[in-house]
């Protein structure tokens, strides 16, 4: 069976992005090359015709179409029981390809079997390189990044170790959350350890899972040899209060379900109360700040580039100088049709 699988499954779960995940699939087919892979795209009941533009447009793509709108959790889920390759890439919509950055991935993933998953360079739309590295934090580094102490306090301990704004982004090293925005998972690391967990509709889905990774003594590692534009938080920023009401809530289910901040039932009711806390003050911040955005932390595209690409978004396109090449044809290259 092995000698069946193919190299690579990229799954992308997309909700109202019709004009990123336009330019995402383009790209992903012009520059990729030297691989076997397959592309699934779960869209999760979008109102904005990317479903039929997939159809329409990328045949070759087995798109999967949600009648109801479920979570960013069980739509990857899907992806991964459908794959008929050796890896995974959970990959978001709002993505560019500009070299072969799957191709470089597989590579780093088969050189080194003892890494369980692994994640490239994020490129903000300006070329800067955008800081995706977390280190798991205490409770109070949470409060405090709720006001936006990052900002107040630049050079901040408790921030900097948060943030990784130490990190050398020029080498291969093990980490411990790299989000799941190009996410390179390997089948054997989901058939020990299991899948995303589902109680999660979008916030906290990734560090769940690489917690848990990290407790079974897993290995996430962050690798320069790919990068990968990424716009950036395309799908939360359409309805900030409702993605800032599941935030809270996927902070209370990782609290209860992984004992994150401890196990006794009186920490944990300190805890609920301070995430509530944490949440009416990210609601106030929504209501009194110019900047909308729900992840706008160190590293992150700048407040201007995000308005652009929102503005471009709502219009169902992406910027034309980010546009990849038209093209949807990759010699070598094995896909499937559906």
């Amino acid at each position: 069976m092995t000698d069946r699988l193919l190299d690579l499954t990229i799954i992308i779960s997309n909700y109202n992005t019709r004009g990123l995940l336009r330019s995402c699939l383009k790209s992903i087919y012009q520059h990729t090359s030297g691989i076997t892979f397959e592309v699934i795209c779960v869209d999760d009941n979008s109102h904005d015709g990317s479903a039929d533009m997939v159809a329409a447009n990328f045949p070759e793509v087995v798109l999967v179409r949600n009648d109801i709108n479920h979570s960013y959790a069980k739509n990857q889920n899907v992806g991964i029981r459908l794959s008929r390759a050796r890896y995974a890439c959970l990959l978001d919509s709002d993505t560019l390809f500009v070299e072969n950055a799957f191709g470089a991935l597989i590579r780093f993933m088969d050189e080194n079997p003892e890494v369980a998953a692994c994640g490239p360079t994020l490129l903000n739309p300006d070329g800067t390189v955008q800081h995706d590295i977390r280190r798991f934090a205490g409770a109070s580094t949470f409060f405090l990044q709720t006001l936006n102490w990052h900002k107040l306090f630049p050079k901040s301990g408790f921030m900097s170790s948060y943030y990784c704004t130490d990190f050398d982004f020029a080498k291969a090293q093990q980490v411990e959350a790299i989000g799941t925005t190009v996410f390179v998972l390997r089948r054997s690391t989901w058939e020990q350890v299991g899948m995303l967990d589902e109680p999660f509709r979008w916030a906290m889905v990734d560090l769940a899972y690489e917690y848990m990774l990290k407790q079974k003594g897993y290995k996430v590692f962050y690798t320069p040899c790919a990068k990968v534009i990424h716009f950036g938080s395309q799908t939360v920023n359409q309805d900030v209060r409702k993605t800032l009401r599941e935030q809270r809530d996927g902070f209370i289910e990782f609290s209860e379900i992984y004992d994150y901040f401890g196990s006794n039932r009186i920490v944990k009711a300190i805890v609920r109360f301070g995430i509530r806390v944490r949440y009416y003050l990210k609601v106030l911040g929504y209501y009194v700040s110019s900047d909308k955005r729900v992840i706008k932390g160190p590293g992150r595209p700048k407040k201007e580039q995000a308005a652009l690409m929102a503005q471009a978004q709502r219009r169902g396109v992406s910027s034309p100088s980010l546009e990849a090449p038209a093209s949807t044809e990759s010699s070598g290259v094995y896909t499937r049709g559906k």
